[in-house]
């Protein structure tokens, strides 16, 4: 069904929102709307863009998962395909997106409509090390070194 809404229903209100606008301030005009729209969206994902690959970089480099602007960069994306996508509807939907408080709304929105867990895990030399929530009363820390490995290591000192 949601192929069918995009492959179908979506062109069909795209010809005809073009087709009336094109009757109110006629084609050449309304030609050259979808033109600029296209070029004033690609400009403004470009930016967008870019400064959401610097925060992300900048929350890695203090060892934060960057979500945020994974996400941000994620509906950037899909603004930047909706706005090269001749029409006004996918024009308005990608303008939409490229709207931080929009991005802001649809974030809680999927944070509240999906249950989200985060664990960090990282690689020392002795092993993986998982850290989960702290407030999760059914989660055991401790660490483990197999006794097998300990005794290879014993037996590989002692030669």
């Amino acid at each position: 069904m949601p192929f069918f809404l995009i492959f179908v229903v979506v062109p069909l209100m795209e010809l005809t929102v073009f087709f009336y606008t094109s009757h109110f301030i006629g084609l050449g005009l309304t030609l050259l709307l979808c033109l600029l729209t296209a070029v004033i969206g690609g400009s403004m994902v470009r930016h967008q863009g870019l400064s959401t690959l610097q925060a992300a970089q900048n929350e890695m480099r203090k060892g934060n998962v960057p979500s945020k602007e994974l996400f941000d960069g994620f509906c950037i994306v899909a603004a930047g395909a909706l706005l090269l996508t001749p029409g006004f509807i996918t024009d308005f939907i990608g303008t939409m997106l490229l709207l931080p408080p929009v991005r802001a709304l649809l974030r809680r929105h999927l944070e509240r409509s999906t249950l989200i867990h985060s664990v960090h895990i990282s690689q020392h030399s002795r092993g993986f090390y998982s850290q989960t929530p702290a407030n999760d009363p059914s989660v055991i820390e401790g660490e483990y070194e197999r006794v097998d490995d300990r005794e290879n290591r014993n037996n590989r000192a002692a030669k």
